[in-house]
């Protein structure tokens, strides 16, 4: 398979297109940039002239309502801030359709929270309703479905959320554009010395940590929310950038695969959509807790979870429900379907397999977890076998 490069992005067609609120919104808070939304529309427009299809994930939806209803800083509680989302996106949809009437093109609103990509049915009348929109010449606006999103089915910040959609898409580039020109190697805004870091080559403990620094006021992601949506997508082979939302003609820089930003290609261990799914979209019902050498057997020899190398079960679950897989420093190495409840697994851990049926009376396979259901997790969706540094500019 031939390595992802930057020059490969003048081939993408489908592009999923991912805008901050701290780019779509002005620094002193009084509303819309409207040059910037004008700027994005003249670009997607172009590149839909030419063949390209375009996805939005726009942010923007709380801030909005805040602003509309003359509010300092966003309430702590739920319920007004699912008040507020109700309020701001359908000002953040107006924006968007009036900066792309003047190019004759139509927005889509599309609204989804993450139990629209755990329930498979949903997950395909999805995908399908996306691709009938792009069929027609529509630009989908995405965003999460704040107003309904309870904890247990949010995204947590819209980074997430486009690299699920360019996966649900199978897009062929993710673009997040943001209110800084890509990663650095230090914390920009406290070192003038820091540099920007042209490409990533592979997920590390050192790139977490770079990935560390704040979020702006109006969001609620931040470098780290777009390095996970990077992993995301590259786990079904998609490269991403991160860039610069202020640089006139990012996307089409990016496209062209000038040096713009920081490019994510090879990055990433890709893995078949089912695991996928696992990895990445069911939510675990609690956690296995193993012993080392149950550890080093799934990671290092690719064995299957057997109930002899477990020594602690947390939570709730039943047969066929995700599970997470924890070493003894507390450290997530796996994740996988159950092929037995908590109730059983606690019951037969520490036993051999021959013993299952004596001890609960039914039997599913001498793996707890088998290797074909369960994916090695590392960093947050990464096993880091290589520690190269990434490239600075």
């Amino acid at each position: 398979m031939e390595p992802v490069t930057r020059s490969s992005l003048c081939d993408a067609r489908r592009i999923i297109l991912k805008i901050g609120s701290a780019v779509i919104t002005r620094e002193d808070g009084s509303g819309l940039d409207q040059g910037v939304l004008e700027s994005i529309a003249e670009e997607v427009a172009q590149l839909m002239a030419t063949g390209h299809e375009v996805v939005i994930v726009s942010s923007g939806a709380i801030a909005l309502g805040l602003q509309e209803l003359g509010q300092a800083g966003p309430p702590a509680d739920m319920a007004s801030r699912q008040a507020f989302a109700a309020i701001g996106q359908s000002h953040l949809m107006r924006a968007w359709r009036e900066v792309f009437q003047g190019h004759d093109r139509t927005v889509a609103q599309v609204l989804l929270t993450e139990d629209d990509f755990r329930n498979r049915k949903r997950y395909l009348n999805a995908r399908h309703a996306m691709q009938a929109m792009l069929s027609l010449g529509a630009v989908p606006v995405v965003n999460e479905n704040d107003t309904v999103a309870i904890e247990e089915i949010k995204f947590g910040d819209n980074d997430r959320l486009s690299g699920q959609v360019a996966v649900l898409l199978s897009a062929d580039v993710l673009v997040m554009l943001s209110v800084v020109d890509g990663l650095y190697d230090k914390d920009p805004t406290q070192d003038p010395e820091a540099g920007r870091i042209a490409s990533v080559e592979r997920f590390t403990p050192e790139l977490e940590a770079l990935g560390a620094h704040g979020t702006s006021s109006v969001g609620t992601g931040g470098m780290a929310s777009k390095l996970s949506a990077a992993r995301i997508a590259g786990r079904s082979g998609i490269p991403s950038v991160v860039a610069s939302g202020r640089r006139p003609g990012v996307v089409q820089a990016v496209l062209s695969g000038a040096d713009v930003g920081t490019f994510f290609g090879d990055c990433a261990d890709r893995v078949t959509a089912r695991k996928h799914w696992i990895a990445f979209t069911l939510k675990p019902g609690g956690d296995i807790g193993v012993d080392e050498g149950a550890a080093k057997a799934l990671t290092q020899r690719g064995k299957s979870l057997l109930p002899r190398g477990i020594v602690e079960v947390e939570g709730v679950w039943g047969v066929g429900d995700a599970v997470r897989i924890v070493d003894p420093g507390g450290v997530e190495v796996a994740r996988g379907l159950s092929r037995y409840s908590s109730q059983d697994v606690a019951r037969i851990a520490g036993k051999r397999s021959d013993e299952i049926v004596g001890v609960i009376g039914h039997w599913f396979g001498d793996a707890v977890i088998h290797r074909d259901d369960m994916v090695l997790m590392g960093t947050e969706g990464m096993v880091d076998t290589d520690q190269s540094i990434p490239k600075t500019s």
